[in-house]
């Protein structure tokens, strides 16, 4: 049996997904297997997947109809054999260390169930964009992962197995096998599981140093529709509060804060001022704490917003053109 797992879940990504497993064929761990979800392609996903199960013994593929990204990754967690499963999306990348960094953090440190990395973000080109997610990785507790969620996107934590047992549960229209992540969003499962983890566990959840994984930002992710992520968002927090009363009403104004930050910040990077200006002020409405915590960051999205809101893009893309000429 492989002591580790990568799953990855594909859907209609035969452009990246060749790339997505050369990454993952070189970790220099080498006692893992690979489960490649193909979720009801229908470009050639497929064929390419079973391209590579002909090179590499330790690649297999499991075919269904789509599910969804959260369906996906079930599926493989129901395929997987390994001790501890990552995760990767047919879109991002691992770099070479990237499973033995987050193995030996697991075999030294037994309390830790979630081990995760920062992010080098890329274009559709695997180009690096010189942006990252560098976040905390040490003393995190529910209400980090709540307000900031460091854990960050799906390519970047490796979880015990054991964890993922802890909360796994089956609905009742549910005949082939358990749920880890909740297949009815289809946003905000990612953050949905990592905080059923921290609220419902006693495993620790800790980072690593390094940009481990590479994570791809395209025009479309960037042009999606913030209003659709806030009502993902909420309907999570909706779902949890009734396990932990005490703890959203401590935590859930910052929270929700927060995030509408991250949707404002979202909006900007689409061009769409009036609704950066709403989710800002909106966010400052809802907490203060965003300020007080982090008051660069709250008061450049603030800036941003009012001046594509009044000014359009110009200005903007003149800072950019600037913080590049500055880092050159």
């Amino acid at each position: 049996m492989p002591f580790a797992t990568i799953v990855v879940p594909a859907y209609n990504a035969a452009v990246t997904l060749s790339e997505t497993l050369e990454s993952l064929m070189a970790q220099t761990f080498r006692d893992m297997e690979i489960v490649v979800v193909d979720d009801g392609s229908t470009d050639k996903t497929a064929q390419i997947a079973q391209f590579y199960v002909r090179r590499d013994p330790r690649i297999r593929v499991v075919n269904q109809i789509n599910r969804g990204l959260a369906g996906a990754r079930n599926s493989g967690i129901a395929a997987a054999r390994g001790e501890v499963i990552g995760f990767c999306d047919a879109d991002d990348l691992w770099r070479p260390e990237k499973l033995a960094t987050h193995i030996a953090h697991l075999k030294a440190s037994p309390e830790v169930g979630l081990s995760y990395s920062g992010s080098a973000l890329i274009d559709e080109d695997s180009r690096l964009l010189g942006h990252a997610q560098r976040p905390r990785l040490h003393r995190v507790n529910a209400a980090h992962v709540f307000k900031r969620n460091p854990i960050g996107n799906g390519s970047a934590p490796v979880i015990r197995r054991a964890v993922l047992d802890a909360i796994a549960w089956r609905p009742a229209t549910e005949t082939l096998r358990d749920w880890v992540f909740d297949e009815t969003f289809r946003q905000s499962e990612d953050i949905e599981c990592w905080l059923r983890i921290a609220l419902l566990t006693d495993w620790i959840i800790e980072g690593v140093p390094g940009l481990l994984t590479e994570y791809r930002v395209n025009s479309t992710g960037l042009s999606a529709n913030v209003s659709a992520q806030l009502a993902s968002w909420e309907r999570m927090v909706a779902k949890l509060r009734p396990a932990a009363p005490s703890f959203f009403a401590r935590h859930e104004a910052t929270a929700r804060a927060y995030q509408l930050r991250y949707l404002a910040r979202r909006a900007i990077s689409s061009g769409d001022g009036e609704t950066a200006l709403d989710h800002v002020t909106r966010a400052f409405t809802e907490s203060r704490r965003p300020l007080i915590e982090e008051p660069l960051r709250s008061l450049t999205t603030w800036a941003a917003a009012h001046a594509l809101s009044r000014f359009g893009d110009a200005p903007i893309n003149f800072a950019r053109t600037v913080l590049r000429t500055a880092r050159a």
